[in-house]
């Protein structure tokens, strides 16, 4: 089962075709390799997604902070230092946040810049990058290339679908199941139940 160009124009209405037909041939690539493949599967997916990346346009993690709302939505990696040293400074904001965790190094390794969110489903941290590697039989600095290309934005969500047995939630129509276990709460969680009914829609 195939997801067509007009039945994502259907669902990703404010998005220009030119990006939906960048994707289209890699999502159908990603959904069929992990078992995408019923139209529970493929509606929960999609509405999933499409919150996630903003209707597919959104495929890497916008870090480029006012001071004010680094504060706001980082408080605890800024408390110590001058705020203003690292705001609109996506680069050096990432090395500070990411540092120290989800295999990253410190601050000065520029892991966290190197390793920040990519894919429609935002891959974050070193360790995250280098399981998504081994399961794609590629280098973890190939990872990096790859999931820049809208091929790998399109398989880590897959690969993370899969590796978080989301289908499962699929298959008993879970959207709030879901949308905790890839976001960790329940964020936007109207708009992801409102594409995955209009997908339920097009896809019985």
């Amino acid at each position: 089962m195939e997801v067509t160009r007009q039945q994502l124009r259907s669902l990703y209405q404010s998005t220009r075709v030119v990006v939906i037909d960048k994707y289209l041939d890699s999502l159908n690539l990603a959904m069929q390799k992990f078992d995408i493949n019923t139209p529970d599967r493929i509606a929960m997916f999609l509405a999933q997604i499409g919150h996630e990346s903003g209707g597919l346009t959104i495929v890497e993690e916008n870090l480029n902070y006012r001071a004010e709302r680094l504060v706001a939505v980082f408080p605890k990696y800024f408390r110590d230092v001058d705020v203003n040293d690292y705001a609109m400074q996506p680069e050096k904001i990432a090395n500070r946040v990411y540092a120290n965790r989800m295999g990253n190094g410190n601050e000065d390794s520029s892991d966290g810049y190197k390793y920040r969110g990519r894919g429609f489903i935002q891959l974050t941290g070193h360790d995250n990058y280098a399981h998504f590697a081994e399961a794609m039989e590629m280098s973890v600095d190939d990872a990096v290339d790859y999931l820049e290309t809208p091929e790998g934005a399109c398989m880590s969500a897959g690969w993370f679908w899969s590796v978080n047995n989301i289908n499962q939630y699929a298959d008993r129509q879970d959207c709030r199941g879901a949308t905790i276990r890839i976001n960790g709460g329940t964020n936007g969680l109207l708009e992801r139940e409102s594409i995955y009914h209009e997908a339920l829609e097009l896809f019985d």
